[in-house]
């Protein structure tokens, strides 16, 4: 049994359930639940990790952008941008149900589609406090436009900008607009590693305080609402990311 929950299932299933396992074994399912908790296996769970960057440059650009977070040089302003694109304007067919005591609230399962926006953003990683702008469509011309925005904003500072490795972030346009810019300074994350970016973990939040379980009946609507959380956001609750991992990093 132990042999049978560690191999791949058959039938066009990708995870094996304790009631297919006492089937294809053929003891009960209270039995198999036992012997995998007394062998410590979960075939239920899936756990995620990132995996190795081909980037040969991985390690001198990581310690950049780490040394960036921890030692920013003096008079310099570290932003993490990126783009946050689909945000979907969903509506529901049916109005929400709101909660009350012993019922969560509840929503129709259906909904509409009221169209798409997409957020740049850029992260003040020694302040946290954030700088966005939506659009309709994400490119080397919102993306430059943007750039701008952040230089007009932070016109006295020499700007570190980390971003990943989009093909928008390194247009000819981009470019050519970046070149007489002294102080303005890119930074890519390494293959595969924007995780390295602070603003994904501002976007996460983001997702989980706005997105999840929202209901727009207009992309405007859906907009004037994230911009409202922003203006918040920096109001109450912006401040730097704190490094709390402790433990050794393993190598995969």
């Amino acid at each position: 049994m132990v042999q049978k929950a560690c191999e791949k299932p058959t039938g066009g299933y990708t995870n094996w359930s304790q009631e297919r396992i006492a089937s294809e074994v053929g003891i009960s399912q209270s039995a198999v639940h036992l012997i995998l908790k007394h062998a410590d296996l979960k075939p239920h769970k899936t756990e995620y990790w990132c995996g190795k960057s081909p980037d040969p440059e991985f390690e001198s650009k990581m310690l950049t952008i780490i040394g960036l977070y921890m030692d920013p040089p003096a008079n310099a302003i570290v932003l993490s941008v990126d783009e946050k694109t689909q945000i979907q304007a969903l509506d529901r067919t049916q109005p929400i149900l709101p909660l009350r005591a012993g019922t969560p609230k509840r929503m129709t399962a259906t909904y509409k589609r009221n169209g798409t926006v997409a957020l740049m953003a850029a992260l003040a990683v020694h302040t946290g406090m954030i700088t966005a702008t939506p659009v309709k469509a994400n490119n080397a011309t919102t993306f430059l436009t943007f750039l701008k925005k952040l230089d007009r904003t932070f016109r006295n500072n020499h700007l570190h900008i980390i971003t990943d490795n989009l093909a928008v972030h390194k247009s000819k346009e981009v470019k050519a607009w970046l070149k007489p810019k002294r102080k303005i300074t890119m930074h890519f994350t390494p293959t595969y590693s924007s995780w390295l970016n602070q603003i994904e973990i501002w976007f996460n939040m983001l997702a989980k305080d706005v997105l999840k379980n929202g209901v727009w009946k207009s992309t405007k609507q859906l907009v004037d609402q994230i911009m409202e959380y922003i203006r918040t956001y920096n109001e109450q609750r912006a401040a730097p990311f704190k490094w709390t991992y402790a433990g050794k990093i393993r190598v995969v």
